[in-house]
């Protein structure tokens, strides 16, 4: 049968202060983690190791050329990781608090995982 797709999760992330890329794509990253529960790997597939799994991460955010790509790619704990950064998310003016980052506006990021694994 070969790769078959297994889910979708979408998450959301943002830095309030500090215009960090990368920060509100870790949290994007993070939040669609934290709702998924990938059971049927095991129940439905028998798939032991979490590492046999594929997962394309694609990442919308204001200036994806500042993205630490290794940073965000960290935050996916399990699989191989395809990461693919477009230009998007959202970006409104905040409070600049130089004690908190640089710079006055919020940055938000879009991640949408996709797992795959193999199917015989």
């Amino acid at each position: 049968m070969g790769r078959r797709r297994l889910i979708v999760e979408l998450g959301s992330g943002a830095d309030l202060h500090g215009e960090d890329v990368t920060k509100a794509a870790q949290r994007a990253v993070k939040d669609a983690v934290s709702r998924s529960c990938l059971c049927g790997l095991s129940d439905i597939f028998g798939i032991t190791d979490p590492n046999k799994m594929y997962i394309v991460a694609k990442i919308a955010c204001p200036y994806p050329e500042k993205l630490k790509r290794d940073e965000v790619i960290k935050m996916i704990p399990f699989g191989e990781v395809k990461l693919d950064v477009v230009s998007g998310g959202l970006t409104v003016e905040g409070l600049n608090l130089p004690a908190l980052g640089e710079g006055g506006n919020i940055v938000v990021a879009i991640a949408a995982l996709t797992v795959y694994i193999d199917v015989a």
